[in-house]
């Protein structure tokens, strides 16, 4: 366990309690979480508010750098939950952070090509060209490291690696936290995700690629549009085949915030528990907030995390996960996304999220 989420002895929790923040920050990624159940509920926002605490979107900000901790968790005072390379890069850095619980929902991951290629099987990408996008104005390069990820997982599963084809930069100057303006309090916009695949969708539609990725809902749209053929959905393979920015979701803290505010801490995960545990029993309302959460029809969601949705949202340190997210930080590291190496294990302090369970259970109806 972290030195960094050590627990904290009732005398100073008590002190620290005369000066709880005026504000909690919370921000998640447009995936499947028990956070965004939670904030569509309004649950964190009642759980604090009768005690003065406002509960933001740190990412609804007007200030670019407080949106800039989506990426960089530089924020006091706040919690995030989403996509694992912005975690494990601002851990990466030094930023005094702690993880707090790990989920994983299965997500189309696919290598897609124009239907009149002639490619037709993984193995004949040997030598073709594939469409790799590099923000230029960011400090991690999630989409990026995703992208690069998930190939490597795709053409190891035939033998192959990243040096049996061609990596096609293609350079994007518009930063995430420039177009993270647009979000609101409650939402990404739809506007902002459907963009993530563009400038590999035109690459291809230009020739200027021959392949390229395609991912959860947004790549099981871009695949119908585009009457692509398929070469992989990663989704149905093994395990290990999957393993990048959302396997596993990461949940981190402040680690000051955990030290200082025991309670505080506590209380938002129970929200969150408490949101994973009812989507496991609603799964009709949880296709329309997972669909507002991603920015799309409930139409591709079946394709794009799957139908078992609701189910998947409980957070836990179960060895498959931890295990995924050490994979994805050697991965990190190998290729350049993050300069420091540090232990997944070190970083992890499951002892809030236990006590969060316990509380929610005594909590819950009888």
């Amino acid at each position: 366990m972290s030195t960094i989420a050590a627990g904290t002895t009732a005398t100073n929790a008590g002190s620290a309690a005369n000066r709880a923040p005026g504000t909690l920050w919370y921000t998640r990624c447009p995936v499947p979480t028990a956070s965004g159940i939670a904030i569509q509920n309004g649950w964190l926002q009642d759980e604090f508010g009768r005690d003065g605490i406002a509960v933001r979107s740190l990412r609804h900000s007007p200030d670019a750098k407080v949106r800039e901790s989506h990426y960089t968790h530089t924020l006091e005072d706040s919690f995030r939950q989403g996509g694992n390379a912005p975690a494990i890069f601002a851990r990466s850095e030094g930023k005094d952070t702690v993880l707090l619980g790990l989920h994983w929902v299965r997500q189309y991951l696919a290598v897609i090509t124009l239907p009149d290629s002639g490619l037709t099987r993984l193995e004949e990408l040997r030598g073709k060209r594939l469409a790799l996008p590099r923000r230029v104005n960011d400090k991690i390069d999630f989409w990026r490291a995703t992208t690069l990820q998930a190939y490597g997982n795709a053409l190891r599963r035939v033998g192959l690696g990243l040096d049996d084809v061609e990596l096609v930069d293609l350079p994007v100057h518009r930063s995430y936290v420039d177009e993270d303006v647009a979000i609101t309090q409650e939402l990404t916009p739809a506007p902002r995700l459907i963009k993530y695949h563009t400038s590999e969708m035109s690459a291809l539609i230009r020739g200027d690629v021959d392949a390229m990725f395609a991912f959860s809902v947004w790549g099981a749209a871009v695949r119908s549009q585009l009457g692509a053929t398929q070469l992989v959905d990663l989704a149905s393979e093994a395990a290990d085949f999957q393993v990048n920015n959302e396997f596993p979701v990461t949940l981190t803290v402040s680690g000051r915030l955990l030290r200082e505010h025991p309670d505080l801490v506590l209380r938002y995960l129970v929200q969150l528990v408490r949101a994973a545990d009812w989507a496991s029993h609603h799964p009709d309302p949880v296709r329309r907030a997972v669909a507002i959460e991603t920015g799309c029809a409930e139409y591709w969601l079946d394709q794009g995390v799957g139908e078992d949705v609701g189910r998947r949202l409980a957070m836990s340190f179960d060895e498959p996960l931890v295990s995924a997210l050490e994979t994805r930080k050697r991965f990190m590291l190998e290729h350049g996304f993050i300069r420091r190496d540090f232990d997944i294990r070190e970083w992890m302090n499951p002892e809030p999220l236990r006590h969060a369970k316990r509380r929610a259970a005594e909590l819950a109806p009888a």
